[in-house]
């Protein structure tokens, strides 16, 4: 277990931003995680996780107390049954599930971060969940002091949330287990619409997992969602903003404001969201309300690429960064009477 103090943690997250720990500690077995997450807690030390760091904002300051970077290894497949360290590169993973001929995962392919943080937020991308997959979670109980394994209906997904991103300070996830379709070299049924039309395939069909894996990675790579060190628009933390989820009532005074600001004719994005409820989309809000593609003229910026993704040019700093979100943040209240919420976890600061 390698321990450093005073140490960089910008280096370790996809924006490249934010200031150092106390005290950094590198784990590579899941008893190394559980005896630093102990260490901590007996110390009474603040304690952050960090995986892949592709969902983290970290204050310029940096965070005062112990980050634990989970560096454990482990890809074991049974049959279709899949269990994966913590610490697994996600899109390796996935590539060698498509590999093997199993479906379930394949379009979640170019989702930079590891596997361990797939279950806390939900992944989910061009219509798939890892909810649908997940069996089980493995984790290190920090109120109970032991390991559980949480079934899928004790994790309590929804959308781009879970019991582990609601008590944070309880679990640390050390593996994650998945039952995957065995479908005859064929991807699960395609939900998402450009994900098929991008195939000349309709709705519900089913492609070659290869070709279904191959075209998510150029549809992300178009919208810079695939990391590239020399392309500063993957310098982000992929969808800065969730989709807002309305009610009905709420939406359609939503639809209102749209109608008011943009014409008669004007429709805004509807996908059905659970009973009585509507989800749109965070991406069209903010360009309606005039963030276009590659705004700004600072050293962050919306990325030149997609309206939901905000980058770090290079010279950032995490306040440059949030000083663009909250002036998104505004501008949409402002034009839709709809307050974004922000997908990435915040470390030492806020909108």
């Amino acid at each position: 277990m390698l321990e450093l103090h005073d140490a960089p943690l910008a280096p370790l997250t996809t924006f490249r931003l934010g200031g150092p720990a106390t005290r950094l500690v590198t784990a590579t077995t899941d008893a190394e995680v559980v005896a630093a997450v102990r260490r901590a807690d007996a110390d009474g030390t603040p304690l952050l996780v960090i995986g892949g760091g592709s969902n983290l904002v970290i204050g310029d300051k940096g965070f005062a107390g112990t980050a634990l970077h989970i560096a454990t290894t482990g890809y074991e497949l049974t049959g279709t049954t899949l269990e994966l360290a913590a610490g697994e590169v996600w899109t390796d993973a996935v590539a060698r599930t498509v590999e093997a001929g199993l479906a379930g995962i394949e379009c979640l392919a170019g989702i930079p971060g590891s596997a361990g943080a797939t279950p806390l937020q939900n992944v989910g991308a061009y219509g798939q969940e890892v909810s649908s997959t997940i069996t089980e979670v493995i984790a290190y109980d920090r109120h109970a002091g032991e390991t559980v394994a949480l079934s899928n209906e004790e994790c309590a997904f929804s959308y781009r949330h879970s019991r582990f991103k609601a008590e944070p300070d309880r679990y640390v996830v050390l593996r994650v287990r998945f039952a995957l379709e065995d479908a005859d070299g064929l991807s699960a049924p395609l939900k998402y619409a450009e994900t098929a039309r991008a195939l000349g395939v309709e709705a519900g069909d089913r492609v070659p997992l290869a070709e279904a894996r191959e075209t998510v990675l150029k549809l992300r790579a178009g919208k810079g969602m695939v990391l590239d060190p020399e392309d500063h628009d993957t310098w982000s933390a992929g969808s800065f903003f969730t989709n807002p989820i309305l009610t009905d009532a709420d939406f359609a005074v939503f639809h209102a404001r749209v109608r008011e600001r943009l014409g008669d004719g004007a429709q805004p994005p509807a996908y059905p969201a659970g009973e009585g409820h509507t989800k749109t989309s965070a991406a069209w809000l903010i360009d309606k309300a005039g963030f276009t593609k590659g705004y700004g003229d600072g050293p962050a910026r919306i990325s030149a690429k997609h309206t939901l993704a905000l980058t770090n040019r290079g010279e950032a700093t995490t306040e440059d960064l949030l000083t663009l979100a909250r002036e998104v943040v505004a501008g949409v209240r402002e034009a839709f009477g709809i307050t974004l919420v922000n997908e990435p976890v915040m470390v030492g600061v806020g909108l």
